[in-house]
Protein backbone atom coordinates (compact mmCIF):
# COMPACT_ATOMS: atom_id res chain seq x y z
CA UNK A 1 0.00 0.00 0.00
CA UNK A 2 1.59 3.64 -0.98
CA UNK A 3 1.95 5.98 1.87
CA UNK A 4 3.28 9.48 0.44
CA UNK A 5 6.05 11.53 2.21
CA UNK A 6 3.44 14.11 2.00
CA UNK A 7 1.12 12.02 4.47
CA UNK A 8 4.02 11.39 6.60
CA UNK A 9 4.83 14.84 7.32
CA UNK A 10 1.63 15.70 7.93
CA UNK A 11 1.13 13.09 10.45
CA UNK A 12 4.40 13.27 12.08
CA UNK A 13 4.11 17.69 12.47
CA UNK A 14 0.86 17.18 13.91
CA UNK A 15 2.20 14.59 16.67
CA UNK A 16 4.58 17.24 17.47
CA UNK A 17 2.19 19.81 18.15
CA UNK A 18 -0.08 17.21 20.38
CA UNK A 19 3.39 16.54 22.00
CA UNK A 20 4.09 20.28 22.47
CA UNK A 21 0.70 20.87 24.06
CA UNK A 22 0.48 17.87 26.27
CA UNK A 23 2.54 19.48 29.21
CA UNK A 24 1.35 22.98 29.45
CA UNK A 25 -2.61 22.00 29.49
CA UNK A 26 -1.37 19.02 31.88
CA UNK A 27 0.06 21.05 34.34
CA UNK A 28 -2.76 24.38 34.17
CA UNK A 29 -5.49 20.89 34.60
CA UNK A 30 -3.33 20.05 37.60
CA UNK A 31 -3.81 23.13 39.51
CA UNK A 32 -7.48 23.52 38.55
CA UNK A 33 -8.78 20.16 39.95
CA UNK A 34 -6.15 21.19 42.96
CA UNK A 35 -7.76 24.64 43.79
CA UNK A 36 -4.26 26.60 43.13
CA UNK A 37 -4.30 30.21 41.71
CA UNK A 38 -3.99 30.41 38.29
CA UNK A 39 -3.78 33.28 35.89
CA UNK A 40 -7.77 33.59 35.43
CA UNK A 41 -8.20 33.85 39.38
CA UNK A 42 -8.77 37.02 39.51
CA UNK A 43 -11.63 36.71 36.81
CA UNK A 44 -13.19 33.52 37.64
CA UNK A 45 -12.78 33.30 41.82
CA UNK A 46 -15.68 35.55 42.13
CA UNK A 47 -17.93 33.82 39.51
CA UNK A 48 -17.15 30.97 41.21
CA UNK A 49 -17.93 31.90 44.57
CA UNK A 50 -21.16 32.96 43.59
CA UNK A 51 -22.21 30.18 41.95
CA UNK A 52 -21.29 28.20 45.18
CA UNK A 53 -23.82 30.90 46.97
CA UNK A 54 -26.53 30.70 44.86
CA UNK A 55 -26.72 26.97 44.46
CA UNK A 56 -25.78 26.06 48.44
CA UNK A 57 -22.83 24.33 47.88
CA UNK A 58 -20.02 24.05 50.24
CA UNK A 59 -16.80 24.19 48.28
CA UNK A 60 -15.18 22.87 51.23
CA UNK A 61 -17.34 19.72 51.88
CA UNK A 62 -15.85 16.51 49.80
CA UNK A 63 -17.67 13.49 48.65
CA UNK A 64 -17.26 9.85 49.08
CA UNK A 65 -17.36 7.81 45.76
CA UNK A 66 -21.14 7.58 46.38
CA UNK A 67 -21.98 11.01 47.26
CA UNK A 68 -20.09 11.66 43.88
CA UNK A 69 -21.42 9.33 42.03
CA UNK A 70 -25.24 10.23 43.08
CA UNK A 71 -24.89 13.87 42.41
CA UNK A 72 -23.27 13.03 38.55
CA UNK A 73 -26.62 10.76 38.07
CA UNK A 74 -28.52 13.67 39.70
CA UNK A 75 -27.55 16.34 37.57
CA UNK A 76 -27.38 14.12 34.45
CA UNK A 77 -31.07 13.55 34.84
CA UNK A 78 -31.83 16.98 35.66
CA UNK A 79 -30.28 18.68 32.45
CA UNK A 80 -31.45 15.63 30.19
CA UNK A 81 -35.41 16.74 31.35
CA UNK A 82 -34.80 20.22 30.69
CA UNK A 83 -33.37 19.20 26.88
CA UNK A 84 -36.35 17.42 26.22
CA UNK A 85 -38.60 19.90 27.17
CA UNK A 86 -37.08 22.36 24.88
CA UNK A 87 -36.99 20.66 22.42
CA UNK A 88 -40.45 19.79 22.58
CA UNK A 89 -41.74 23.31 23.10
CA UNK A 90 -39.66 24.88 20.19
CA UNK A 91 -42.93 26.60 19.24
CA UNK A 92 -42.77 28.63 21.86
CA UNK A 93 -39.18 29.83 21.42
CA UNK A 94 -40.16 33.20 19.53
CA UNK A 95 -38.87 34.90 15.73
CA UNK A 96 -35.47 35.88 17.73
CA UNK A 97 -34.56 32.56 18.59
CA UNK A 98 -36.48 29.97 16.16
CA UNK A 99 -36.92 32.56 13.36
CA UNK A 100 -37.33 29.63 10.66
CA UNK A 101 -40.62 28.76 13.07
CA UNK A 102 -39.89 25.21 13.56
CA UNK A 103 -42.16 23.16 15.91
CA UNK A 104 -41.54 20.93 18.21
CA UNK A 105 -39.11 17.61 18.03
CA UNK A 106 -41.10 14.15 17.76
CA UNK A 107 -41.08 12.56 20.76
CA UNK A 108 -39.09 9.75 20.21
CA UNK A 109 -36.33 11.60 18.32
CA UNK A 110 -36.36 14.33 21.45
CA UNK A 111 -35.57 11.46 23.71
CA UNK A 112 -32.79 10.09 21.94
CA UNK A 113 -31.42 13.50 21.37
CA UNK A 114 -31.44 14.64 24.98
CA UNK A 115 -29.82 11.24 25.65
CA UNK A 116 -27.08 11.49 23.21
CA UNK A 117 -26.11 15.18 24.73
CA UNK A 118 -26.65 14.42 28.25
CA UNK A 119 -24.20 11.79 27.80
CA UNK A 120 -21.54 13.29 25.60
CA UNK A 121 -22.99 11.18 22.67
CA UNK A 122 -24.38 13.81 20.23
CA UNK A 123 -25.52 11.15 18.11
CA UNK A 124 -27.74 12.95 15.38
CA UNK A 125 -30.54 11.42 13.64
CA UNK A 126 -31.61 14.57 12.40
CA UNK A 127 -30.69 17.38 10.11
CA UNK A 128 -29.64 20.00 12.22
CA UNK A 129 -30.60 23.04 10.43
CA UNK A 130 -34.08 21.78 9.23
CA UNK A 131 -35.22 20.39 12.80
CA UNK A 132 -33.47 22.37 15.54
CA UNK A 133 -34.56 25.96 16.73
CA UNK A 134 -31.55 28.46 17.60
CA UNK A 135 -32.41 28.12 21.17
CA UNK A 136 -32.46 24.83 21.43
CA UNK A 137 -28.89 24.37 19.52
CA UNK A 138 -27.53 27.15 22.00
CA UNK A 139 -29.38 26.55 25.78
CA UNK A 140 -29.88 23.09 24.99
CA UNK A 141 -27.22 21.31 23.15
CA UNK A 142 -24.25 23.50 23.42
CA UNK A 143 -24.65 23.59 26.88
CA UNK A 144 -24.43 20.00 27.10
CA UNK A 145 -21.87 19.67 25.18
CA UNK A 146 -20.11 22.19 27.91
CA UNK A 147 -21.39 20.32 30.78
CA UNK A 148 -21.44 16.98 29.29
CA UNK A 149 -17.38 16.92 29.14
CA UNK A 150 -17.55 18.92 32.36
CA UNK A 151 -18.31 16.09 34.27
CA UNK A 152 -16.78 13.52 32.20
CA UNK A 153 -13.63 14.90 33.28
CA UNK A 154 -14.46 15.31 36.97
CA UNK A 155 -15.00 11.60 36.82
CA UNK A 156 -11.43 11.09 35.61
CA UNK A 157 -9.95 13.20 38.50
CA UNK A 158 -11.93 11.84 41.20
CA UNK A 159 -10.89 8.35 40.20
CA UNK A 160 -7.30 9.65 39.70
CA UNK A 161 -7.54 10.94 43.07
CA UNK A 162 -8.55 7.39 44.00
CA UNK A 163 -5.13 6.28 42.83
CA UNK A 164 -3.28 8.94 44.50
CA UNK A 165 -4.62 9.64 47.80
CA UNK A 166 -3.77 7.50 50.69
CA UNK A 167 -5.81 6.20 53.53
CA UNK A 168 -8.63 8.56 52.94
CA UNK A 169 -12.66 8.57 52.59
CA UNK A 170 -13.36 11.02 50.20
CA UNK A 171 -12.73 11.40 46.02
CA UNK A 172 -13.45 15.57 45.97
CA UNK A 173 -16.83 17.31 45.16
CA UNK A 174 -18.29 16.97 42.15
CA UNK A 175 -20.29 20.69 42.23
CA UNK A 176 -16.95 22.06 42.55
CA UNK A 177 -15.04 19.67 39.84
CA UNK A 178 -17.85 21.00 37.35
CA UNK A 179 -17.85 24.70 38.04
CA UNK A 180 -13.96 24.39 37.89
CA UNK A 181 -13.53 22.95 35.00
CA UNK A 182 -16.04 24.76 32.91
CA UNK A 183 -15.12 28.13 34.39
CA UNK A 184 -11.26 27.62 34.32
CA UNK A 185 -10.44 25.35 31.12
CA UNK A 186 -13.75 25.22 28.87
CA UNK A 187 -14.99 28.41 28.39
CA UNK A 188 -11.85 30.10 28.44
CA UNK A 189 -10.62 27.95 25.60
CA UNK A 190 -13.77 28.20 23.35
CA UNK A 191 -14.37 31.95 23.86
CA UNK A 192 -10.98 32.88 22.07
CA UNK A 193 -11.88 29.14 19.69
CA UNK A 194 -15.21 30.72 18.57
CA UNK A 195 -13.38 34.29 18.09
CA UNK A 196 -10.58 32.52 15.74
CA UNK A 197 -13.10 30.45 14.16
CA UNK A 198 -15.23 33.68 13.46
CA UNK A 199 -11.96 34.95 12.29
CA UNK A 200 -11.34 32.74 10.06
CA UNK A 201 -14.76 32.89 7.94
CA UNK A 202 -17.20 30.88 10.22
CA UNK A 203 -20.74 32.09 10.70
CA UNK A 204 -22.16 33.43 14.28
CA UNK A 205 -25.76 35.30 13.98
CA UNK A 206 -29.33 35.17 14.19
CA UNK A 207 -30.06 35.80 11.21
CA UNK A 208 -33.33 34.00 9.32
CA UNK A 209 -31.96 31.85 6.64
CA UNK A 210 -31.19 33.20 3.90
CA UNK A 211 -33.19 32.31 0.24
CA UNK A 212 -30.74 33.10 -3.12
CA UNK A 213 -31.53 32.60 -7.11
CA UNK A 214 -28.81 30.42 -8.52
CA UNK A 215 -28.13 30.68 -12.25
CA UNK A 216 -30.02 28.38 -13.55
CA UNK A 217 -33.20 30.00 -12.39
CA UNK A 218 -33.76 27.64 -9.09
CA UNK A 219 -33.78 28.70 -5.73
CA UNK A 220 -31.49 27.61 -2.86
CA UNK A 221 -31.87 28.04 0.81
CA UNK A 222 -28.53 29.27 2.70
CA UNK A 223 -29.03 28.20 6.86
CA UNK A 224 -27.49 30.87 9.42
CA UNK A 225 -27.12 30.38 12.47
CA UNK A 226 -24.50 30.44 15.70
CA UNK A 227 -22.58 28.24 14.52
CA UNK A 228 -18.77 29.15 15.98
CA UNK A 229 -19.88 29.26 19.61
CA UNK A 230 -21.26 25.80 19.08
CA UNK A 231 -18.51 24.42 16.64
CA UNK A 232 -15.34 25.13 19.40
CA UNK A 233 -16.82 23.20 22.24
CA UNK A 234 -18.08 20.55 20.32
CA UNK A 235 -14.47 19.67 19.31
CA UNK A 236 -12.47 20.74 22.51
CA UNK A 237 -15.28 18.94 24.58
CA UNK A 238 -15.11 15.82 22.49
CA UNK A 239 -19.44 15.70 21.78
CA UNK A 240 -19.47 15.89 17.65
CA UNK A 241 -22.82 17.16 17.23
CA UNK A 242 -22.52 19.86 14.73
CA UNK A 243 -24.74 22.74 14.10
CA UNK A 244 -25.21 21.01 10.02
CA UNK A 245 -26.29 18.00 9.17
CA UNK A 246 -23.15 17.34 7.21
CA UNK A 247 -20.90 18.64 10.42
CA UNK A 248 -17.27 19.88 9.75
CA UNK A 249 -17.67 19.01 5.91
CA UNK A 250 -19.99 22.29 5.75
CA UNK A 251 -17.77 25.39 4.76
CA UNK A 252 -19.83 27.20 7.58
CA UNK A 253 -18.43 24.87 9.82
CA UNK A 254 -15.22 24.59 8.68
CA UNK A 255 -13.66 27.00 6.44
CA UNK A 256 -10.50 26.30 5.49
CA UNK A 257 -7.46 24.20 6.07
CA UNK A 258 -6.34 25.92 9.07
CA UNK A 259 -9.69 25.97 11.08
CA UNK A 260 -9.74 21.90 9.95
CA UNK A 261 -6.04 21.51 11.82
CA UNK A 262 -7.55 23.79 14.38
CA UNK A 263 -10.35 21.10 14.86
CA UNK A 264 -8.34 17.87 14.90
CA UNK A 265 -5.91 19.51 17.37
CA UNK A 266 -9.31 20.44 19.77
CA UNK A 267 -10.41 17.40 19.79
CA UNK A 268 -7.12 15.54 20.93
CA UNK A 269 -5.73 18.23 23.38
CA UNK A 270 -7.50 17.95 26.32
CA UNK A 271 -7.01 14.28 26.05
CA UNK A 272 -3.60 14.75 26.15
CA UNK A 273 -3.04 16.92 28.68
CA UNK A 274 -5.12 14.73 31.36
CA UNK A 275 -2.53 11.94 30.99
CA UNK A 276 0.05 14.28 32.15
CA UNK A 277 -2.48 15.22 34.59
CA UNK A 278 -2.60 12.22 35.95
CA UNK A 279 0.99 11.91 36.52
CA UNK A 280 1.27 14.75 37.87
CA UNK A 281 -1.39 14.32 40.34
CA UNK A 282 -0.26 10.54 41.30
CA UNK A 283 3.16 12.02 41.82
CA UNK A 284 5.17 10.59 38.82
CA UNK A 285 4.89 12.13 35.40
CA UNK A 286 6.29 9.17 33.75
CA UNK A 287 3.20 7.34 35.10
CA UNK A 288 0.74 9.66 32.85
CA UNK A 289 3.87 9.58 29.77
CA UNK A 290 3.11 5.80 29.83
CA UNK A 291 0.04 6.03 29.41
CA UNK A 292 0.64 8.70 26.45
CA UNK A 293 2.95 6.75 24.81
CA UNK A 294 0.77 3.88 24.59
CA UNK A 295 -1.72 6.15 23.18
CA UNK A 296 0.36 7.79 20.53
CA UNK A 297 1.57 4.25 19.51
CA UNK A 298 -2.02 2.81 19.00
CA UNK A 299 -3.18 6.44 17.45
CA UNK A 300 -0.04 5.93 14.82
CA UNK A 301 -1.01 2.61 14.17
CA UNK A 302 -4.53 3.12 13.27
CA UNK A 303 -3.22 5.85 10.78
CA UNK A 304 -0.59 3.53 9.47
CA UNK A 305 -3.80 1.24 7.91
CA UNK A 306 -6.24 3.97 7.18
CA UNK A 307 -4.08 6.29 5.16
CA UNK A 308 -2.67 3.71 2.82
CA UNK A 309 -5.70 1.91 2.50
CA UNK A 310 -7.51 5.14 1.43
CA UNK A 311 -4.82 5.67 -0.60
CA UNK A 312 -4.11 2.41 -2.67
CA UNK A 313 -8.47 2.64 -3.79
CA UNK A 314 -10.83 0.42 -4.53
CA UNK A 315 -9.56 -2.23 -6.55
CA UNK A 316 -12.57 -2.58 -8.30
CA UNK A 317 -12.85 0.57 -9.59
CA UNK A 318 -9.15 -0.07 -10.99
CA UNK A 319 -10.44 -3.39 -12.63
CA UNK A 320 -12.87 -1.14 -14.56
CA UNK A 321 -10.39 1.45 -15.64
CA UNK A 322 -10.41 4.86 -13.12
CA UNK A 323 -6.89 5.91 -12.39
CA UNK A 324 -6.32 5.67 -8.72
CA UNK A 325 -2.94 6.70 -8.46
CA UNK A 326 -1.67 9.41 -6.48
CA UNK A 327 0.23 12.22 -8.83
CA UNK A 328 1.32 15.85 -9.21
CA UNK A 329 -2.52 16.65 -11.39
CA UNK A 330 -4.60 14.02 -9.32
CA UNK A 331 -5.21 13.25 -5.25
CA UNK A 332 -6.22 9.69 -6.38
CA UNK A 333 -6.63 6.68 -4.38
CA UNK A 334 -10.28 6.16 -2.43
CA UNK A 335 -11.57 9.95 -2.98
CA UNK A 336 -15.31 8.46 -2.01
CA UNK A 337 -16.80 10.63 0.70
CA UNK A 338 -13.22 12.31 1.61
CA UNK A 339 -13.31 16.17 1.97
CA UNK A 340 -11.83 17.05 -1.39
CA UNK A 341 -10.73 20.11 0.19
CA UNK A 342 -7.87 18.47 2.12
CA UNK A 343 -7.59 15.67 0.63
CA UNK A 344 -6.82 11.85 1.59
CA UNK A 345 -4.31 12.28 4.42
CA UNK A 346 -6.20 14.96 6.53
CA UNK A 347 -9.79 13.55 5.89
CA UNK A 348 -8.11 9.96 7.74
CA UNK A 349 -6.18 12.28 10.25
CA UNK A 350 -9.06 13.68 11.52
CA UNK A 351 -11.68 10.42 11.33
CA UNK A 352 -8.42 8.35 13.13
CA UNK A 353 -8.72 10.84 15.94
CA UNK A 354 -12.89 11.48 16.23
CA UNK A 355 -13.21 7.99 16.55
CA UNK A 356 -10.13 7.33 19.08
CA UNK A 357 -11.25 10.38 20.75
CA UNK A 358 -14.94 10.03 21.19
CA UNK A 359 -15.71 13.40 19.24
CA UNK A 360 -17.35 12.28 16.53
CA UNK A 361 -16.97 15.35 14.29
CA UNK A 362 -16.60 14.16 11.14
CA UNK A 363 -15.07 16.01 7.48
CA UNK A 364 -15.39 13.46 5.36
CA UNK A 365 -17.96 9.85 5.88
CA UNK A 366 -17.51 7.00 7.37
CA UNK A 367 -19.34 5.01 4.88
CA UNK A 368 -17.12 5.48 2.32
CA UNK A 369 -14.23 4.50 3.53
CA UNK A 370 -12.76 1.02 2.68
CA UNK A 371 -13.47 -1.99 4.28
CA UNK A 372 -10.08 -1.71 6.41
CA UNK A 373 -10.43 1.82 6.81
CA UNK A 374 -13.70 1.55 8.43
CA UNK A 375 -12.61 -1.32 10.25
CA UNK A 376 -10.06 0.70 12.30
CA UNK A 377 -12.54 3.50 12.84
CA UNK A 378 -14.80 0.97 14.25
CA UNK A 379 -12.33 -0.31 16.35
CA UNK A 380 -11.09 2.72 18.21
CA UNK A 381 -14.45 3.14 19.44
CA UNK A 382 -15.28 -0.34 20.53
CA UNK A 383 -11.83 -0.07 22.51
CA UNK A 384 -13.06 2.57 24.72
CA UNK A 385 -11.63 5.48 22.84
CA UNK A 386 -8.80 5.00 25.19
CA UNK A 387 -6.12 6.49 22.34
CA UNK A 388 -5.86 9.88 23.99
CA UNK A 389 -9.21 9.60 24.80
CA UNK A 390 -12.99 11.19 25.13
CA UNK A 391 -12.72 14.11 27.71
CA UNK A 392 -12.46 11.74 30.74
CA UNK A 393 -13.43 8.74 29.49
CA UNK A 394 -10.37 8.06 27.42
CA UNK A 395 -8.23 8.08 31.17
CA UNK A 396 -10.36 6.46 33.12
CA UNK A 397 -11.13 3.65 30.71
CA UNK A 398 -6.70 3.69 29.92
CA UNK A 399 -6.40 3.14 33.51
CA UNK A 400 -8.89 0.40 33.72
CA UNK A 401 -6.96 -1.71 31.38
CA UNK A 402 -3.49 -0.54 32.95
CA UNK A 403 -5.09 -2.16 35.94
CA UNK A 404 -5.65 -5.33 33.68
CA UNK A 405 -2.36 -5.10 32.41
CA UNK A 406 -0.86 -5.25 36.12
CA UNK A 407 -3.03 -7.82 37.10
CA UNK A 408 -1.98 -9.85 34.29
CA UNK A 409 1.40 -9.42 35.61
CA UNK A 410 0.74 -10.21 38.86
CA UNK A 411 -0.26 -13.84 38.13
CA UNK A 412 2.91 -14.29 36.04
CA UNK A 413 4.82 -14.27 39.20
CA UNK A 414 2.54 -15.00 41.57
CA UNK A 415 2.31 -12.01 43.82
CA UNK A 416 -0.60 -9.66 44.32
CA UNK A 417 -0.69 -6.77 41.74
CA UNK A 418 0.28 -2.93 42.78
CA UNK A 419 -0.33 0.13 40.70
CA UNK A 420 0.89 2.90 42.04
CA UNK A 421 1.56 1.39 45.67
CA UNK A 422 -1.91 0.10 45.79
CA UNK A 423 -2.64 -3.56 45.90
CA UNK A 424 -5.24 -4.65 43.70
CA UNK A 425 -7.16 -7.05 45.13
CA UNK A 426 -10.36 -8.48 44.31
CA UNK A 427 -12.78 -6.04 44.69
CA UNK A 428 -10.39 -3.56 42.55
CA UNK A 429 -10.44 -6.61 40.16
CA UNK A 430 -14.23 -7.19 39.79
CA UNK A 431 -15.17 -3.83 39.40
CA UNK A 432 -12.63 -3.06 36.25
CA UNK A 433 -14.07 -6.24 34.57
CA UNK A 434 -16.93 -5.17 35.00
CA UNK A 435 -16.65 -1.75 33.65
CA UNK A 436 -14.78 -4.13 30.86
CA UNK A 437 -17.76 -5.85 30.08
CA UNK A 438 -20.33 -3.54 29.92
CA UNK A 439 -19.66 -2.03 26.20
CA UNK A 440 -19.41 -5.55 24.34
CA UNK A 441 -22.68 -6.68 26.08
CA UNK A 442 -24.14 -3.84 24.65
CA UNK A 443 -23.14 -3.15 21.44
CA UNK A 444 -23.22 -7.17 20.58
CA UNK A 445 -26.02 -7.55 22.34
CA UNK A 446 -28.03 -4.96 20.86
CA UNK A 447 -27.15 -5.32 17.58
CA UNK A 448 -27.69 -9.47 17.51
CA UNK A 449 -31.36 -8.38 19.04
CA UNK A 450 -31.48 -5.69 16.00
CA UNK A 451 -30.49 -8.25 13.18
CA UNK A 452 -33.52 -10.66 14.36
CA UNK A 453 -36.23 -8.24 14.45
CA UNK A 454 -37.60 -6.41 11.49
CA UNK A 455 -37.99 -3.34 13.25
CA UNK A 456 -34.35 -3.02 12.86
CA UNK A 457 -33.48 -5.35 9.83
CA UNK A 458 -36.54 -2.49 7.79
CA UNK A 459 -34.36 0.16 8.36
CA UNK A 460 -30.64 -1.12 7.25
CA UNK A 461 -30.18 0.92 3.35
CA UNK A 462 -27.36 -1.47 2.70
CA UNK A 463 -27.52 -5.22 2.60
CA UNK A 464 -24.73 -7.92 3.32
CA UNK A 465 -21.49 -7.68 5.46
CA UNK A 466 -21.79 -3.92 4.99
CA UNK A 467 -24.96 -3.95 6.83
CA UNK A 468 -23.94 -5.85 9.36
CA UNK A 469 -21.29 -2.87 9.54
CA UNK A 470 -23.60 -0.28 10.03
CA UNK A 471 -25.47 -1.30 12.93
CA UNK A 472 -22.57 -2.65 14.94
CA UNK A 473 -20.92 0.80 14.16
CA UNK A 474 -24.32 2.54 15.29
CA UNK A 475 -24.28 0.53 18.74
CA UNK A 476 -20.60 0.82 18.97
CA UNK A 477 -20.77 5.07 18.71
CA UNK A 478 -23.91 4.76 20.64
CA UNK A 479 -22.16 3.11 23.73
CA UNK A 480 -18.70 4.73 23.47
CA UNK A 481 -20.49 7.60 23.44
CA UNK A 482 -19.01 9.40 20.02
CA UNK A 483 -21.91 9.55 17.57
CA UNK A 484 -20.21 9.57 14.39
CA UNK A 485 -22.18 7.17 12.33
CA UNK A 486 -21.72 4.84 9.47
CA UNK A 487 -24.73 6.03 7.91
CA UNK A 488 -27.00 3.40 6.07
CA UNK A 489 -29.47 3.27 9.14
CA UNK A 490 -32.95 5.04 8.34
CA UNK A 491 -34.15 6.87 11.32
CA UNK A 492 -36.79 5.19 12.98
CA UNK A 493 -38.57 4.66 16.49
CA UNK A 494 -36.62 1.64 17.17
CA UNK A 495 -33.49 2.69 16.58
CA UNK A 496 -34.47 5.99 18.26
CA UNK A 497 -35.51 4.36 21.57
CA UNK A 498 -33.09 1.35 21.52
CA UNK A 499 -29.50 4.02 20.65
CA UNK A 500 -30.95 6.49 23.28
CA UNK A 501 -31.14 3.20 26.09
CA UNK A 502 -27.79 2.11 25.21
CA UNK A 503 -26.46 6.04 25.22
CA UNK A 504 -27.50 6.35 28.81
CA UNK A 505 -26.33 2.69 29.88
CA UNK A 506 -23.34 3.00 28.47
CA UNK A 507 -21.83 5.92 29.84
CA UNK A 508 -23.82 5.08 33.41
CA UNK A 509 -23.36 1.40 33.73
CA UNK A 510 -19.63 1.88 33.30
CA UNK A 511 -18.77 5.28 35.14
CA UNK A 512 -20.66 3.50 38.59
CA UNK A 513 -18.01 0.38 38.92
CA UNK A 514 -15.07 2.70 38.21
CA UNK A 515 -16.37 5.34 41.07
CA UNK A 516 -16.67 2.09 43.50
CA UNK A 517 -13.32 1.08 42.07
CA UNK A 518 -11.73 4.66 43.22
CA UNK A 519 -13.45 4.44 46.56
CA UNK A 520 -12.27 1.30 47.05
CA UNK A 521 -8.72 2.39 46.38
CA UNK A 522 -8.82 5.80 48.03
CA UNK A 523 -8.81 4.32 51.53
CA UNK A 524 -5.86 1.97 50.73
CA UNK A 525 -1.90 2.87 52.34
CA UNK A 526 1.05 3.22 49.93
CA UNK A 527 2.69 0.21 49.67
CA UNK A 528 6.85 0.27 49.21
CA UNK A 529 7.78 -0.59 45.82
CA UNK A 530 9.98 -4.27 46.44
CA UNK A 531 11.94 -6.53 43.95
CA UNK A 532 8.70 -8.15 43.25
CA UNK A 533 6.89 -5.14 41.70
CA UNK A 534 6.06 -4.94 38.67
CA UNK A 535 7.43 -1.61 37.29
CA UNK A 536 4.77 0.36 35.21
CA UNK A 537 7.20 3.16 33.87
CA UNK A 538 9.14 1.46 31.42
CA UNK A 539 8.92 -0.01 28.00
CA UNK A 540 8.07 -3.37 29.14
CA UNK A 541 5.34 -2.47 30.58
CA UNK A 542 4.15 -0.12 27.33
CA UNK A 543 3.85 -3.08 25.64
CA UNK A 544 2.13 -5.67 27.69
CA UNK A 545 -0.46 -2.45 28.15
CA UNK A 546 -1.22 -2.60 24.08
CA UNK A 547 -1.09 -5.89 24.09
CA UNK A 548 -3.62 -6.46 26.97
CA UNK A 549 -5.85 -3.83 24.60
CA UNK A 550 -5.66 -5.36 21.48
CA UNK A 551 -6.35 -8.82 22.79
CA UNK A 552 -9.34 -7.97 25.07
CA UNK A 553 -10.31 -6.19 21.47
CA UNK A 554 -9.80 -9.28 19.38
CA UNK A 555 -11.55 -11.69 21.26
CA UNK A 556 -14.07 -9.49 21.88
CA UNK A 557 -14.91 -8.21 18.50
CA UNK A 558 -12.91 -10.45 16.16
CA UNK A 559 -16.47 -12.76 15.66
CA UNK A 560 -18.78 -9.99 14.50
CA UNK A 561 -15.92 -8.10 12.19
CA UNK A 562 -15.07 -11.15 10.29
CA UNK A 563 -18.85 -10.96 9.27
CA UNK A 564 -18.93 -7.61 8.58
CA UNK A 565 -15.69 -5.23 7.74
CA UNK A 566 -13.29 -8.49 6.90
CA UNK A 567 -15.77 -10.66 4.87
CA UNK A 568 -16.22 -7.23 2.79
CA UNK A 569 -12.54 -6.35 2.38
CA UNK A 570 -12.12 -9.92 1.40
CA UNK A 571 -14.90 -9.15 -1.15
CA UNK A 572 -13.47 -6.37 -2.56
CA UNK A 573 -10.26 -7.91 -3.46
CA UNK A 574 -11.98 -10.86 -5.08
CA UNK A 575 -13.23 -8.52 -7.21
CA UNK A 576 -16.78 -8.95 -6.24
CA UNK A 577 -19.14 -6.42 -4.98
CA UNK A 578 -20.85 -5.92 -1.72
Amino acid sequence: MPVTLNSVLQVLLFMIIVLLVTKPLGLYLTKVFAGERTWLSPVCVPIERFFYRLSGVNPEEEQRWTGYMIAVLIFSVVGMLLLYLLERTQQLHGVLFNPQGFGPVEQQLAFNTASSFTTNTNWQFYTGEQTMSYLTQMAGLTFHQFVSAAAGIALAVALVRGLARRSAQTLGNFWVDLVRCTLYILLPICIVGALVFVWQGMIQNFSPYTVVHTLNGQTQVIAQGPVASMEIIKDLGTNGGGFFNVNAAHPFENPNAFTAMLIILCEISLGAGLFYMFGKMVGDTRQGWVLWIASAILFVIGLAVVIPAEQTGNPLLTRVGANQVVSDTQAGGNMEGKEVRYGITVSSLQEVTTTATSTGTVMSFHDSYTPLGGLVLITNIALGEIIFGGVGAGLYSMIYFAIIAVFIAGLMVGRTPEYLGKKIERKEIMMAVLALLVSPLLVLGFTGVAMALPQGLSSILNPGPHGLTEVLYAYTSANGNNGSAFAGIAASPYYNWTMGMVMLIGRFAEVIPIMAFAGSLVVKRAVPAGLGTFPTTGSLFVALLIGVILIVGALTYFPAYSLGPIVEHLLMYAGRIF
